[in-house]
């Protein structure tokens, strides 16, 4: 397995922007796509997007799109989720995960490891 830490949460007024980082160590960063969750309390856990190993080719939840962009550098073994336009429904704890599969799935079962998670808030 890999081994995934996040960072770059906190607390945002709306209509603000964020950038989460999720470093990876411990196997060939570039074998994994990537993934992006939440979890909001109460909530299930959520996908919201996730980016393929090489190619680089990214899928985002409906309810994210337009405003988040998911992107790699390979060379840093490292994970990005650029947030903007966030909105009081972005908050919860979001959480890198990664997938063998090709191309990656949706489902949190889909993953097969996972980091800590990083509180993201959103005040109104």
């Amino acid at each position: 397995q890999v081994q995934l830490v996040e960072s770059g949460g906190g607390l945002v007024q709306a209509g603000g922007s964020l950038r989460l980082s999720c470093a990876a160590s411990g196997r060939t960063f570039s074998n994994y796509a990537m993934g992006w969750f939440r979890q909001a309390p109460g909530k299930e856990r959520e996908f919201v997007g996730a980016i393929s190993r090489s190619l680089g080719r990214t899928y985002l939840a409906d309810s994210v799109k337009g405003r988040f962009t998911i992107s790699r550098d390979n060379a840093k073994n490292t994970v990005y989720l650029q947030m903007n336009s966030l909105n009081p429904d972005d908050t919860a704890v979001y959480y890198c995960a990664a997938s063998r599969l090709v191309p990656p799935g949706r489902d949190p079962a889909d993953f097969d490891s996972w980091g800590q998670g990083t509180q993201v808030t959103v005040s109104s």
